[in-house]
């Protein structure tokens, strides 16, 4: 009798540096939800690497931790499918990230340009602290200590899975034999969702996000806030839908594309207002968000049951990160006692 044949491993997870948004759920937490029946799928709290530039501030940090799980769950994972864990409670990974930082220069970490990007979006000049810096180190040892061979990503964090898999073409070469998978990205199809100005990726530190527990309010006032085409000025006047942040939205929430197609049409050669794509916009984005806010706010009254799925999901992943440590180690040919 032949064996089930073993799912899968998926990697994922976030910076635990506040509620997650709509960004994130487009990114990759749609994804995840679709994947976590069909793979092995863990998802990390990234605790420690929220420190690389929140060092000053680790009670956010620390918050962050229950605020995001919630978040995954009232979003619909699933902690029988899903391995939900913390970073700072996994020392394999620091260990794993010490040993990979051997084979990485400091000038290819600079040219990473998902890293380049960010460093210039935070103004660090030069002044650029060493954990962020080798925050595609981290991820890379994060990715491997699970041996996940499928990552969901958005396009902007490509960059970082290519450098992951140059290290683990250099450790299989290292230890002669292929210890680790290379990772595939799994492409969102959303590639990228600005925030509600228009001006840059949606990103909780812009302050130009829309929280999974946003109110209806909230809702409303950011949709009316959205940059659509300053050329448009009356109902009557054909638009641009390139570059239009509210038609960008639809396209990545709306399930009825074949009415955003006729929206687009209509607006493109005249005859449709701002206000009445908003207004679509506005009851697609409540409809999506409005469950997600109700359960959160449910599970929000029970703190110890969120805690005990942590710790499980840790001690979880713990087994696993450690099995792959010792396994470096090993082909490292570092001393065991």
């Amino acid at each position: 009798m032949s064996l089930p044949a073993k799912k899968p491993v998926v990697l994922t997870g976030d910076r635990t540096t506040g509620p997650l948004h709509l960004g994130h759920y487009a990114g990759s937490l749609r994804t995840r939800l679709q994947l976590q029946r069909s793979h092995a799928q863990h998802l990390l709290l990234a605790d420690t690497q929220a420190l690389t530039d929140n060092i000053g501030d680790p009670a956010k940090v620390r918050a962050s931790v229950i605020e995001v799980a919630t978040d995954y769950l009232a979003a619909g994972i699933d902690p029988e499918s899903t391995t939900i864990c913390v970073q700072s409670q996994l020392p394999a990974l620091a260990e794993l990230t010490v040993l990979y930082l051997n084979m990485v220069t400091v000038a290819r970490l600079e040219r990473n340009p998902t890293i380049r990007q960010e460093i210039h979006s935070r103004g660090f000049g030069r002044d650029i602290p060493a954990g962020f810096l080798c925050y595609p180190v981290a991820q890379a040892a994060d990715i491997t200590g699970f041996r996940a061979s499928v990552v969901p990503v958005g396009e902007d964090q490509l960059p970082l899975l290519e450098q992951t898999n140059e290290i683990v073409r250099r450790v299989n070469r290292q230890c002669g034999v292929e210890l680790l998978p290379e990772a595939s990205p799994v492409l969102s199809r959303t590639p990228r969702l600005p925030g509600v100005n228009g001006k840059a990726k949606m990103s909780k530190s812009l302050q130009n996000a829309i929280t999974l527990s946003a109110s209806d309010r909230d809702i409303t006032e950011a949709v009316r806030r959205m940059y659509t085409d300053p050329n448009h000025l009356k109902a009557c006047d054909p638009g641009r839908v390139e570059g239009n942040v509210v038609f960008m939205y639809l396209d990545a929430f709306d399930d009825d594309q074949e009415t955003v197609a006729a929206l687009k049409a209509n607006y493109q050669r005249g005859g449709l207002g701002d206000a009445e794509v908003k207004r679509r916009l506005e009851t697609v984005l409540k409809q999506l968000i409005g469950p997600i806010r109700e359960r959160r706010l449910a599970l929000a009254g029970y703190p110890d049951t969120i805690m005990d799925i942590l710790k499980a999901g840790t001690e979880r992943a713990r087994v696993v990160t450690t099995e792959t440590l010792e396994a470096v180690r090993a082909g490292f040919g570092l001393f065991r006692f």
